[in-house]
């Protein structure tokens, strides 16, 4: 879990990424848009001096060109040819400008082209920008022509870096969420297995009791419809998750059911013997809480107890809050650490971050994460409850 926007977003569960987001799109239209102004434009206003009449046209087409780029991340190939036919015309209007930087813009929308767009259309719009190479050759010689293929390619080549390195973070996050899915998966069992055991005890003491003690045995077979309800529960929670895909992965060895939020106090004294403060505030009991969203809870605090360990610079001091309402509890994580380079709190950076959204996920809820204004980051979830 990391730290770089301003403020807290909403961590969106299954969210694609094989296109940057709308404020990446802004940022890399702001970023391309400066570049081809700077570069570009002042190029052919260098040149239009000496082609006074030819100026305002080749500015047009400029402006064109930075105006098209705003739609490279949806229409990469459209932006494409719209700008090389603009470079294209700029340098037939002013051939003092070279034909590498009049196709400036057509080179970053290669570039955008060749990330998110297969790897097939990303070739052949490679080998249509090198087409255009012999007007080089003729204007600028052999150098020209080698300076041109070489942007050119360059262009093609980072855009492929930067497929390959959004293909590794998708692959660690659906590991880490395989991972995730396959603990979650013991929890419940371990659960559903405990509440099964205490109803085999109610059944065993309602039959000893049946017929002395009727009123008891009432107890004992209420007691055994509450856990036959709470494990069905759990279990139509885990079914709708994994589907067919969940498998239990014996070990051979019982296990103990999971943690909860009773034991936070533990967790929390075990934070505070590294010297961390931790400050815990409860509203609520948890009595009648699913026992997979009390988990589900407890993990969120834990992980993120971790990260503040690991990840929050110069941090001292962290504030736990857990309420627990009719229809929801709400966790709140706060730490004051700075802001620290390569903590950010995008969707899926992290694998801390996305085991926390697959645990809020599995129990139908949201997950907020990122760096407060006046310092410190904030986790918050908020989980639904259906009381058994």
């Amino acid at each position: 879990m990391d730290r770089s926007s301003r403020q807290p977003y909403d961590v969106l569960v299954g969210e694609a990424v094989d296109e940057p987001s709308p404020r990446a799109a802004r940022a890399l239209w702001w970023g391309s848009a400066g570049l081809v102004l700077t570069v570009l434009g002042t190029s052919v206003v260098v040149a239009g001096a000496e082609h006074a009449g030819r100026l305002s046209a080749a500015v047009a087409l400029v402006l064109v060109q930075v105006g098209a780029l705003r739609w490279v991340v949806r229409a990469p190939v459209a932006v494409l040819a719209a700008t090389a036919a603009a470079g294209l015309a700029v340098w037939a209007l002013l051939p003092t400008v070279t034909l590498t930087g009049a196709l400036l813009a057509a080179q970053v929308a290669l570039c955008v082209l060749s990330a998110v767009r297969p790897r097939r259309v990303s070739v052949s719009a490679l080998v249509a920008m090198c087409l255009v190479t012999p007007p080089a050759f003729g204007a600028g010689g052999p150098a020209g022509l080698a300076v041109l293929l070489l942007t050119v390619v360059l262009a093609w080549t980072a855009g492929q870096w930067r497929r390959a390195q959004r293909a590794r973070t998708r692959s660690e996050s659906r590991r880490a969420v395989v991972e995730e899915r396959a603990r979650i998966a013991r929890e419940v069992h371990d659960v559903v297995a405990h509440t099964l055991s205490v109803m085999v005890v109610q059944a065993g003491a309602a039959d000893d009791v049946f017929t002395r003690q009727p009123e008891r045995a009432r107890e004992a077979l209420r007691a055994i419809e509450s856990g036959a309800r709470s494990a069905l529960g759990e279990l139509r929670l885990l079914l709708r998750a994994f589907g067919t895909e969940a498998a239990e992965e014996g070990t051979g060895e019982p296990r103990q059911p999971g943690p909860s939020l009773a034991r936070l106090d533990e967790l929390a004294d075990s934070v505070r013997a590294t010297g961390m403060t931790v400050h815990v505030d409860r509203d609520g009991t948890t009595e009648g809480v699913p026992a997979t969203v009390d988990l589900a809870a407890y993990r969120i605090v834990q992980e993120s107890l971790t990260n503040t360990l690991r990840h929050a610079a110069g941090a001292d001091e962290v504030s736990v809050r857990v309420r627990v309402e009719r229809k929801c509890v709400e966790v709140t994580v706060v730490d004051n650490g700075r802001t620290a380079q390569g903590r950010s709190g995008m969707a899926g950076s992290g694998r801390g971050l996305v085991g926390m959204r697959e645990r809020a996920r599995l129990v139908g809820g949201s997950l907020r994460a990122g760096p407060l204004p006046g310092g410190g980051f904030e986790v918050a979830a908020r989980l639904p409850v259906e009381r058994v």
